[in-house]
């Protein structure tokens, strides 16, 4: 990875970076970083492009206050998982693809654009993977009541 800084991740300088997101340790390998939706790019362009810790996955949950976004970060030197959590709220289901800049994202947020119905602004290629072809486009199998 060429252009990644060899410093170690530091939660002082996230802290100084973005004193908005609320972290919680939840052990000392599991760590929990809130953002708001419109900083998830930056976030992960500040984990993954400056201290090179590698995007494992993300998750997607249709929850009572809207749809809740899980970006996992390994840390892998250290042992640490960060996992990037943002909320969507379900009235403007939009949120900047990762996908865009991270290719390593852009297969998982198809699956959350197709099961969920969120929308990844700037995704290269949004088209269905797990539907059928006929599936009607509007319907979102894991959104609740659907």
């Amino acid at each position: 990875m060429s252009g990644v800084s060899n410093r170690s991740f530091e939660r002082e300088e996230f802290e100084k970076r973005f004193p908005e997101a609320k972290i919680t340790e939840r052990s000392s390998r599991r760590v929990y970083v809130d953002v708001d939706r419109a900083q998830i790019s930056e976030v992960a362009a500040f984990l993954f492009k400056e201290h090179g810790i590698r995007f494992a996955i993300a998750t997607g949950t249709d929850t009572r206050n809207g749809f809740e976004i899980l970006y996992h970060f390994a840390h892998d030197a250290r042992g640490v998982m960060y996992s990037v959590r943002i909320f969507v709220p379900k009235e403007d289901p939009k949120v900047i693809s990762l996908g865009s800049w991270l290719p390593a994202a852009r297969w998982i947020e198809r699956e959350m654009h197709e099961l969920l119905g969120i929308d990844f602004e700037g995704h290269p290629n949004l088209k269905p993977l797990l539907t059928a072809e006929d599936w009607p486009r509007d319907r979102h199998p894991l959104r609740r009541g659907e």
